[in-house]
């Protein structure tokens, strides 16, 4: 399986697509620092005008961790349109290259085939997201440095230094299961067809029509919305509150690993049952 699961990824990362999602973060995240980094204390005033007539504020407040969780705010709803490039392409590129026969005339099972191009799909997620995580956190402590964390929500909380980098952490970790419910459903949809542009526009058209039934106000669209993925996918802004409503994270991570199996299980079942004699 390690094999199988390294040709994998070896077959991911030569194909340009690939680094799509990686340019992409390296480019915005540090032009986010920079223009903070050129504002200089214009962009304190600008972060915290609305408090700063009823708060007196001490303190690197414009630090990293404020940076980072802008920056995890603002780029988290694009990332799923990242993913979806190399989801997308994870069977549908094989029958475009006409690599389906050599495929399963190996000497492994298709079960074997499915689930090592799943756990590369997962690896390849993972690493997206380590990368925004070194892209906004790392290089936000390293131009900024340290400091409590100012969070946003219904109401306002300040973190003490001490109290932040590990929510970073769950945060991620969290976003990296987020962004697998998005990638699996691309596998998928990449299983039922011979040309990746399909999948990535199918699940690209999910993602959106889910987003826009969550926000819409009307009965039958609050009576499925808790059932959407899209409705879980952001769980990872329950650690910036406190204190963190862990039977709400814990919710959301289970509709979310309910969603991959479902996803995954599928894709293995039609995987199984495809004539590649046709």
């Amino acid at each position: 399986m390690l094999s199988l699961i390294s040709i994998e990824l070896y077959k991911i990362f030569k194909k340009w697509r690939t680094y799509i999602g990686f340019i992409a973060i390296g480019l915005l995240a540090p032009l986010i620092h920079l223009s903070f980094y050129l504002a200089g204390e214009r962009s304190a005033t600008f972060a915290f005008r609305n408090l700063s007539d009823s708060f007196i504020f001490a303190g690197n407040l414009l630090n990293g961790y404020f940076i980072s969780n802008l920056i995890l705010q603002s780029l988290f709803v694009h990332i799923p349109f990242l993913v979806v490039l190399v989801g997308g392409d994870l069977l549908a590129g094989e029958a475009t290259g006409g690599t389906y026969r050599m495929l399963v005339t190996r000497p492994v099972s298709r079960f074997e085939i499915i689930t090592a191009k799943f756990i590369a799909a997962v690896i390849y997620t993972a690493l997206l997201i380590l990368w925004l995580a070194i892209m906004s956190l790392g290089l936000g402590l390293l131009i900024f440095g340290s400091g409590p964390l100012v969070a946003f929500k219904t109401k306002i909380i300040i973190f003490a230094a001490n109290d932040v980098l590990w929510r970073f952490m769950a945060a991620y970790a969290f976003a990296i299961l987020s962004m697998t419910v998005v990638i699996t459903l691309a596998f998928l949809f990449s299983s039922l067809v011979e040309n990746a542009i399909g999948p990535i526009v199918s699940t690209m058209a999910v993602i959106i029509i889910f987003f826009i039934i969550s926000v819409i106000d009307i009965d039958f669209f609050n009576t499925i919305r808790p059932y959407l993925f899209t409705n879980h996918i952001a769980g990872w802004s329950y650690f910036f509150e406190d204190p963190v409503d862990y039977s709400k994270v814990l919710k959301d991570a289970g509709v979310l690993a309910i969603h991959i199996a479902v996803f995954y299980g599928a894709a293995l079942y039609i995987f199984s049952k495809k004539d590649i004699l046709s």
